[in-house]
This record gives C-alpha cells, structure tokens and sequence, in this order.
C-alpha cells in the first residue's frame, strides 16, 4: 500500500494559516478548517476522493506553476473549495497529495472562467 503524503501549496498554507488564527473567533472559518482536516483524512484514505476535473477545465495558472496532469475538487462549506493534484513522492511507495488551493466560491468561479448570469 502506498503512503499517501499531503503537501500544501503556499497559497493554500496562508489560506489555511488565516483559518487557524480566525477559526477561535468565527464559526464560519473553524467550520471550513474543520472540513479542510476531515477531507484531508478522506484523501489520505482514498486519494482519489475529490471530484475529478476535465483537462480542458485546467486553469492555466496550475498548468504553468505545477505542470499539473490531474485536477481534484472537495467542497467545502459556505461554497468553499479545496483543490488537489496528485504527483508521485520520492519513492515508488509513495504519492503525494498537494493541495493546490483553498479558495470561496467567487474565487473558484474567477479561477475557471466562468460567469455570472
């Protein structure tokens, strides 16, 4: 079996360092950290957990940073959401979860192209 390893990207690491430092204070943020660490659970478990994205729908951003080959969207509350892509580890017994982005909805619909009637 192998080990499931999950990295974040720096976006989604200040993403997720502002959910902690807000999460004590407002119950939005600590319900979308929460989800954030269960989901992150669920990947470990099954890498393939996440909503696989079509590779037409690749935002170019993640294809010129990353060299993504494979896109994974997990929604979050509030329309939140986390995307993944999965990469081979240093090993041959390991793969490598990296978390792309944690970003709202507005932001999502920005990043993909699409929108609003």
């Amino acid at each position: 079996m192998k080990i499931i390893r999950i990295k974040l990207s720096p976006e989604a690491e200040e993403v997720y360092k502002h959910l902690n430092k807000e999460a004590p204070t407002s119950k939005i943020e600590r319900m979308i950290l929460r989800a954030i660490n269960q989901k992150v659970e669920l990947i470990k478990l099954n890498p393939h957990f996440g909503d696989p994205i079509a590779k037409k729908f690749f935002p170019e951003e993640y294809k010129r940073r990353y060299g993504i080959t494979n896109l994974f969207r997990v929604e979050l509350p509030t329309f939140w959401r986390m995307l993944y892509t999965l990469t081979d580890g240093k090993s041959e017994v390991e793969i490598i979860a990296f978390v792309l982005d944690v970003i709202d909805h507005k932001e999502y619909d920005k990043k993909f192209g699409y929108k609003r009637k």
